[in-house]
């Protein structure tokens, strides 16, 4: 398929280019020592991602410990409460080991880790569920794990934070500045800078300075494969559009990676939160300009000094400033729509995903939920397959302490 002449049959092939960009979006804008330090990681995954063992590896511990392919589920009884003849489906993250997509990548990650000879693994985490995938990866591998997570956040995600704590991972509390999302990547990213010889980062999304983007969309993209194919499976046809959540935009990545040369209308859904206020929500492909944070040049929201503006959202997994490099390039072009949906609506699709089909889905995920719900009005006719990225284990006392039961 062509679109805005970019030839999708060869996308994935040419896009990042040989230095990291996806366009003008992307690259590698870090101090000189560290750069080497990605050179070897690039070096590294170009060579091991060709590699018969490692691919065979990954497909086994996909298979028998990540419990790989997740299934799609019809989601009968939320589509008859719309009534219009409108199908919606959920790819079900959820069911993967540890309640997300994040270990998709972490396992991959660590095993990179391992073939480099690290014996650390750095990461950041926001809600969670990427912190307790690469503990999980570094218990697995035997590997010394380091998690930075805001304040705000581990007091919000408990569970999880006792999770990792199990699991053997030191979880590092970022206390400065907003105390979320952003402000672990920076502590998690100084640490970095400190330990590189000895350690990886294990990025926790599709952000940061190459080849961190193009490998973690590349470790994520079977949930898109596994996705087309179940979904041509179950209905004997491509869904009509399909849905992620969009923070950083890993699980998005993922599941669009499967499509984009089909005829599929893609949408990746960015928190609103509180309202359109700087500082109110975290949608920086909807309300930012091209800046460069964390090494990489993307969309990012900015403050009245340039700087990486404050970001809110009911989500944990999606305060984030600025949005994978890809998605910028996706939403330039015009291949993927970019749409916004608030608290309100989340944490309504949150307790009606509940209550109809017995799933309770992460706060990130609910995003994808309610708007996949208000796309299913809007159109009138077909199928909608919705990215069910997590589960929602880790926000049940935050949900139940802010919102009660509904």
């Amino acid at each position: 398929m062509i679109y805005n002449n970019i030839n999708f049959d060869t996308y994935l092939k040419n896009y990042p280019d040989k230095d990291g960009f996806f366009g003008k979006y992307g690259g590698s804008y870090i101090p000189a020592d560290l750069q080497k330090a990605m050179e070897e990681i690039t070096e590294a995954y170009f060579t091991i991602c060709k590699s018969s063992k490692f691919i065979s590896e990954l497909r086994r511990i996909r298979k028998e410990f990540q419990g790989r392919p997740t299934p799609i589920s019809y989601l009968e009884r939320l589509s008859n409460s719309i009534g219009n003849g409108v199908q919606l489906y959920a790819k079900r993250e959820d069911l993967n080991h540890t309640g997300a997509h994040k270990l998709n990548h972490c396992m991959g990650e660590a095993l990179l880790a391992k073939y480099m000879g690290k014996k650390k693994i750095i990461a950041e985490t926001g809600a969670g569920q990427h912190g307790v995938a690469l503990a999980t990866a570094a218990a697995y591998f035997g590997l010394e794990c380091d998690i930075y997570m805001g304040t705000v956040d581990i007091k919000k995600q408990a569970p999880n934070v006792a999770r990792m704590k199990i699991l053997g991972a030191n979880v590092v509390e970022v206390t400065h500045g907003l105390q979320t999302l952003k402000e672990a990547v920076d502590a998690a990213f100084d640490a970095y800078c400190k330990e590189y010889k000895t350690a990886i980062y294990c990025i926790g999304s599709v952000v940061g300075p190459h080849p961190f983007p193009m490998m973690v969309r590349d470790f994520q993209s079977v949930v898109g494969i596994e996705a087309r194919e179940q979904f041509c499976n179950m209905t004997g046809e491509l869904p009509d559009a399909i849905v992620a959540c969009v923070g950083g935009g890993s699980n998005a990545m993922g599941l669009f990676s499967g499509f984009l040369n089909d005829p599929v209308d893609i949408y990746g859904i960015e928190p609103l939160g509180r309202g359109t206020a700087l500082g109110d929500h975290a949608a920086s492909l909807k309300y930012g300009e091209e800046g460069i944070m964390h090494g990489f040049n993307s969309i990012m929201l900015k403050d009245e000094n340039g700087e990486p503006a404050p970001v809110y959202s009911v989500a944990s997994g999606l305060d984030y400033p600025s949005s994978g490099p890809e998605h910028a390039f996706l939403h330039e072009m015009g291949r993927v729509k970019y749409d916004v949906i608030g608290d309100d609506e989340t944490i309504d699709a949150f307790f009606t995903l509940s209550r109809l089909e017995g799933i309770i889905p992460a706060i990130e995920s609910s995003h994808a939920v309610a708007y996949g719900m208000k796309l299913a009005r809007e159109m009138g006719k077909g199928s909608i397959l919705i990215n069910l990225s997590g589960r929602g284990d880790k926000d049940m006392d935050y949900i139940i302490e802010k919102y009660g039961i509904r």
